[in-house]
């Protein structure tokens, strides 16, 4: 197998290009996999310990999150990375993932590697150069730390078959929520394409022993799942549609995480949305998110959260208060009675705290106090609950009366949504490496 190597190039030069072109792909996530390190390599996979931020003096507890090339043969009208623009290209070796890897590892920059790709020449050739590089880690360097790797819409089984006994999660890119948006922005790309190695993983990861017994030392084909991400706001999909194609993809094809990632205006196209100057809509992305919670862990369906004649989210209420608000005739809940499902549907009361008042409420009665100790958010729950058969306060059980006592403590949202600028922190920042060569440095043991 021929691999081009880019010698004009440092590798600091390429980190550079290739990490801050891997910022517009959110699909990585924790791991959802344990596996201890079987004494004989380096790293180890825990189940809750992968996450992808950096601390402020730049020691990093994440992912080192890459592409392995920016070049690309495809032009999708969304992709910064588009074939059409005339932006500074440049590809690592396998030796070069794999170095950058042990050494930032050996560092406690990272806990592991998050590997997507360009697609250079086609995708069974960029799949054949990301199999030598994980092939490698693996094998020669002995790496049993966490990887999360992207499968290339149109590579071949036996590429993704390979890839995927040496992955821990494997995702492939959804890119657009229908197949029209596909077909306007990416038409080289198609939701065949994409679909087919979804189908792939799932199949394999049943066949593998997922669903059967398996022996102690069988190798696990993806063994933390799959996952993909969706475009928001290229297309002029309503919210409903996206969360029903979300709830589609984790029945059909048991996926672990369906990412959304907000539209960044980044090329100037006739076929995107004209650019506002407002900046990427978090908030939407940051309902998606919601949304997507509910239909994971709250026993939600997609046609409750939302529906054809109100098919996109409040911007006043996050939709499991929305959905509360509309249905008061199933409240109010009394707490020492209502079963776990019930529970769940109350606004302030997450599956954490639902599952600690089942097992509590066994011990005794409880009170809005114990509530309270609990974890059960009262500002919003009181208006939705009874212990022994009082409410909190006097409260009317009408949506105007809630809704604008509710509106007088303002939703809390994450940090930035209200104007958060797109970025990606660096590797670097706030970092300074002492004498010699980026190269040299990083070859150090």
């Amino acid at each position: 197998m021929s691999v081009r190597i880019q010698e004009e190039k440092s590798l600091y030069d390429k980190l550079n290009i290739l990490s801050d072109a891997a910022k517009y792909d959110v699909a990585c996530t924790s791991s959802g996999v344990d596996r201890k390190n079987d004494g004989t390599g380096i790293g180890n996979c825990q189940a809750a310990g992968i996450c992808h931020s950096f601390s402020a003096d730049g020691r990093c507890i994440s992912l080192l999150k890459i592409l392995f090339t920016n070049e690309c043969v495809y032009d999708c009208k969304y992709c910064y990375n588009r074939r059409s623009n005339d932006i500074e290209r440049t590809a690592f070796t396998p030796d070069e993932v794999c170095s950058l890897t042990m050494e930032f590892y050996r560092r406690n920059y990272i806990e592991g590697l998050f590997l997507s790709s360009g697609v250079m020449r086609s995708p069974d050739y960029t799949m054949e150069l990301i199999y030598a590089t994980l092939h490698k880690l693996r094998t020669v360097h002995n790496f049993q730390g966490y990887i999360h790797v992207k499968a290339i819409p149109g590579a071949s089984q036996e590429w993704v078959t390979k890839l995927g006994f040496l992955a821990d999660r494997m995702s492939v890119n959804l890119e657009l929520p229908t197949a029209e948006g596909l077909r306007a922005l990416a038409p080289h790309k198609s939701r065949e394409s994409i679909l087919k190695p979804m189908r792939l993983v799932q199949n394999q990861r049943s066949q593998n022993g997922y669903e059967l017994v398996t022996y102690k030392n069988t190798p696990k084909f993806v063994p933390a799942g799959q996952s993909t991400q969706m475009i928001i706001g290229a297309t002029p999909e309503s919210d409903y549609q996206i969360v029903k194609v979300a709830e589609s993809l984790y029945q059909k094809f048991e996926l672990k995480r369906v990412f959304y990632s907000a539209f960044i205006h980044v090329n100037e196209d006739k076929a995107l949305p004209a650019k506002t100057g407002e900046g990427p809509p978090l908030l939407r992305e940051h309902r998606l998110y919601q949304a997507d919670w509910l239909l994971r862990y709250y026993r939600f369906r997609a046609d409750e959260i939302l529906n054809e004649k109100s098919p996109n989210f409040n911007v006043l209420f996050d939709p499991k208060c929305n959905w509360a608000l509309k249905n008061l005739e199933y409240f109010p809940v009394e707490i020492n009675a209502a079963k776990y499902e019930v529970l769940l549907r109350v606004p302030g009361i997450g599956y954490t705290s639902a599952t600690r008042i089942v097992k509590a409420r066994r011990l005794g009665t409880l009170d809005f106090n114990d509530l309270k100790k609990m974890g059960v958010v009262l500002k919003r729950a009181l208006y939705f609950i009874t212990c022994s058969g009082r409410m909190m306060y006097k409260t009317k059980l009408e949506e105007d009366y809630i809704a604008r006592n509710m509106l007088d403590h303002k939703e809390r949202l994450p940090a930035g949504v209200d104007g958060m600028t797109y970025q990606q922190m660096s590797l670097f920042d706030d970092v300074r490496f002492g004498g010699g060569s980026f190269e040299n440095r990083i070859s150090m043991q």
